[in-house]
């Protein structure tokens, strides 16, 4: 059946389009901030973005959603003495500054004193902007956007007969400028790009139904996976899941690809921030500098990676970002502080506002996933976990799971409707490898996990 063409955008320049874009948040940054002082603030901070985006999914080779997104956002946060207000608005026109700054300033008069609010010092403010290569736009032709998805379908259907639906192939492309700028005089620019391709199939015999996804996602569309290989990854994973089996309560070694072993950093690192330990609800609480993981296990903060999807040269506030380990040799080396939650511990700012910048898991071992499978001998390969399990004030840890069980070195039947369960202290201490598979499809980089016991609830 032939297909109309789809209606797009017309089409505009990457490159100059971000020009333009840059200059044009660089102007409504300034012109907020002097809304805001003339509307009384003793102090403010306005962000600006302008960003453009396109989602395709397609459904048994049908489009089922096309959106095109062009948005622009401006956000302003204002102090009077130690008092804080926010406002955002998308009227840049000069009255809709106005308002949005008067608004601000009269939500801050209207609130409590705190001695921690505040810009952050000028010192810690960054300086130095490091070409970080972040900037690669994709199409925006919609008609091939739709033809890339559906191929992407297409090659997971031809995986296997026993493939009998699907659950789609999404592709998703966007590009944006952002401005942040306080007065301080700092201005940060920051333009970036983000693509990604995903596909979910079921299998099925009889009435044993299984489904599995696979992804690609990243900066660069040239290091993206083809359309091909994420259909075919997602039907060969949906396959192998049939026959799936309730495994025997056990205590046994448990291996998690890259994919899934980067949330146990995450949990880590949402327990180091400032924001958990100010407020008490952090199991890493008062343990800086005391040993919270295997020894060798290190976490390294890599922010200025050229491409990476955690890059930055500053974070939410315009502080720098540092390159500086989280966890070395086991050794929990500091948290993660903006200055708001610096203050409120009597620390110094890690210029971690908004997060950890490429959190880079270093390998313990040249081994990848079936290498440390095969010395892991028996136990647990995770493929999927649900909910989110973690307890942040306690660090005990439990999540559903499927994968598959490992019996002597070998991937074996595969397993669903499990449990597996522990301490996040307890696991961090028997970390027994971090592999040399990386996976760097988030600000997340890490190879696959081997820890060596943990409780797995089945039948």
């Amino acid at each position: 059946m032939s297909q109309q063409p789809v209606a797009t955008e017309s089409v505009i320049d990457p490159e100059t389009e971000r020009a333009s874009d840059t200059a044009t948040a660089e102007a409504i940054v300034g012109r907020m901030l002097d809304a805001a002082t003339h509307a009384g603030a003793d102090a403010a901070e306005a962000g600006a973005s302008l960003s453009r985006a396109l989602t395709v999914a397609v459904r048994n080779a049908e489009v089922e959603s096309l959106e095109f997104q062009r948005d622009r956002d401006l956000a302003l946060t204002v102090y009077c003495g130690q008092r804080v207000g926010g406002a955002s608005t998308s009227d840049w026109s000069d009255a809709g500054l106005r308002a949005a700054a008067e608004a601000a300033v009269a939500i801050a008069r209207a609130s409590g004193e705190d001695a921690c609010n505040g810009l952050p010092e000028r010192k810690d403010l960054a300086t130095d902007f490091p070409e970080l290569d972040l900037f690669h736009p994709w199409m925006s032709d919609a008609d091939a956007a739709i033809d890339h998805a559906r191929a992407c379908e297409a090659a997971a259907l031809a995986v296997d007969a026993r493939i009998q639906q699907s659950e789609g192939a999404t592709l998703e492309t966007g590009r944006g400028v952002s401005v942040l700028g306080n007065t301080h005089g700092f201005r940060g620019v920051r333009s970036g790009t983000r693509h990604g391709l995903s596909c979910a199939v079921i299998a099925r015999v009889e009435d044993d139904m299984q489904r599995d996804y696979w992804y690609t996602a990243g900066r660069v569309p040239a290091a993206l996976l083809d359309a091909d290989a994420v259909g075919r990854r997602a039907g060969e994973r949906a396959v192998a899941r049939l026959g799936a089996q309730r495994l025997s309560t056990r205590r046994c070694p448990v291996l998690f690809p890259p994919e899934l072993a980067r949330s146990l950093w995450s949990a880590l690192a949402g327990a180091a921030t400032g924001a958990s330990l100010y407020r008490r609800a952090s199991f890493l609480l008062d343990r800086a500098g005391s040993r919270i993981a295997a020894e060798g296990l290190r976490l390294e903060q890599q922010p200025h990676l050229p491409q990476a999807l955690g890059s930055a040269a500053f974070d939410e506030e315009g502080v720098a970002t540092v390159q500086r380990d989280l966890v070395a040799d086991g050794v929990l080396q500091h948290y993660l502080l903006s200055s708001y939650s610096a203050r409120r511990l009597g620390l110094a700012t890690t210029g971690n506002a908004g997060g950890v910048y490429n959190l880079v898991a270093h390998p313990t071992t040249d081994a990848g996933l079936e290498q440390l499978a095969a010395d892991m001998g028996e136990g647990l390969l995770v493929t999927e976990l649900m909910g989110q399990g973690v307890n942040t004030v306690t660090g005990d840890y439990s999540r559903g799971a499927a994968g598959y069980v490992v019996r002597n070195g070998t991937i074996a039947e595969p397993v669903d409707e499990i449990t597996i369960a522990g301490n996040m202290l307890e696991m961090l201490q028997a970390v027994e490898a971090v592999g040399s598979d990386i996976d760097t499809r988030s600000g997340i980089h890490t190879g696959s996990v081997l820890i060596g016991a943990m409780t797995v609830a089945g039948s």
